[in-house]
């Protein structure tokens, strides 16, 4: 595909009427793509268990995050409500000599690691499956395609594409681990369908349908390095627009990056902002998760050879959102 910078209208236009999966799975549909990952499929990623090792592919989440408050979007903030000093002062009013912590977290739900639900994007007014987008997502939130409906079935095979790796250069130390990074992509760097095959290529895996594919460009191992910056909106690595005919022609069930956007930033036109999401979401139904921390999965991977795994990622069934935390777990 190839791309009029002065045109991102009419290439999200015929990228959207090419892409589409509009009915696809019915006219109800609320899962889009994560249709293609079934019960073969499960079981198909829970064989691939041979060591028994897991990841959490979660960044933390706290008041040292990457958010700025663009958009609205600010770090956690964690409050205790009952500690161990009110409990030793006996100001909790427990019999016996029992006392306990609690505590709450005010956060987005799209400030740290997280899935993007269907009704995060809209095209010109348009939800997922050609619904109107005033009614699906109201002040009472989505009350179509709310996050809960996907809880049960993201769970399957997992395979890492590590691009940063393959295609780029460099790395480097952590500041807070000490560890050393693999390979990483400059910011604006444009991940193209040809990046991602050559990179699947030398890793010895094929991605297909129903498969949950993880992005490393090495964006996030670069700002644990040298501090956030912009990560949180900023220029960035990311998929290039051209790859929604390999998204949709692959019938992967969702992808994730270690980026705070998915796709390449600044965008690929001249006027534009996050034109392949406005593809993929809306249209095609993807499931996109962002901000995930793939480095020691992949420092895993390249020590042993394998890119495949079992992966479960299962949002919080927040009742309506557009959104949801996650701490994906992969097991090798």
């Amino acid at each position: 595909m190839s791309l009029d910078r002065r045109d991102p209208e009419g290439a999200i236009a015929k990228a959207a009427k090419a892409y589409s999966n509009w009915g696809r799975w019915g006219e109800d549909d609320v899962l889009g793509t994560l249709n293609f990952l079934d019960e073969a499929k499960r079981r198909e990623g829970a064989a691939l268990v041979r060591r028994g090792v897991s990841f959490s592919l979660s960044q933390r989440f706290d008041m040292n995050g990457p958010q700025k408050g663009w958009r609205r979007r600010t770090n956690p903030v964690h409050t205790m409500l009952d500690t161990g000093t009110d409990a030793a002062l006996g100001n909790q009013g427990f019999p016996h000599g029992i006392g306990g912590a609690d505590d709450v977290i005010a956060m987005p739900l799209q400030c740290s690691t997280q899935w993007d639900g269907l009704g995060h994007i809209f095209d010109h007014g348009k939800a997922w499956n050609g619904r109107a987008a005033e009614q699906v997502v109201t002040s009472d939130g989505d009350l179509v395609t709310g996050i809960e409906h996907m809880a049960p079935y993201v769970a399957g095979r997992g395979v890492l594409l590590d691009v940063g790796l393959v295609v780029g250069t460099g790395g480097g130390t952590s500041r807070s681990s000490g560890a050393e990074s693999g390979g990483e992509l400059p910011d604006g760097f444009a991940i193209t369908e040809e990046h991602l095959e050559q990179t699947a290529g030398a890793h010895g895996v094929t991605v297909g349908r129903g498969d949950i594919v993880l992005v490393r460009t090495g964006r996030l191992a670069r700002a644990r390095r040298d501090g956030w910056g912009d990560y949180a909106g900023g220029p960035a690595p990311g998929l290039s627009f051209t790859t929604a005919g390999w998204l949709h022609g692959t019938e992967i069930a969702a992808i994730a990056t270690d980026t705070w956007g998915f796709e390449v930033r600044p965008n690929e036109f001249d006027n534009a902002f996050q034109p392949l999401h406005q593809v993929v979401i809306p249209n095609m139904g993807l499931l996109i998760g962002e901000m995930w921390d793939l480095d020691a999965l992949a420092a895993d991977c390249a020590d042993d050879g394998v890119y495949e795994f079992w992966l479960t990622a299962a949002p919080l069934p927040i009742t309506g959102a557009v959104g949801s935390p996650v701490n994906p777990i992969a097991v090798k």
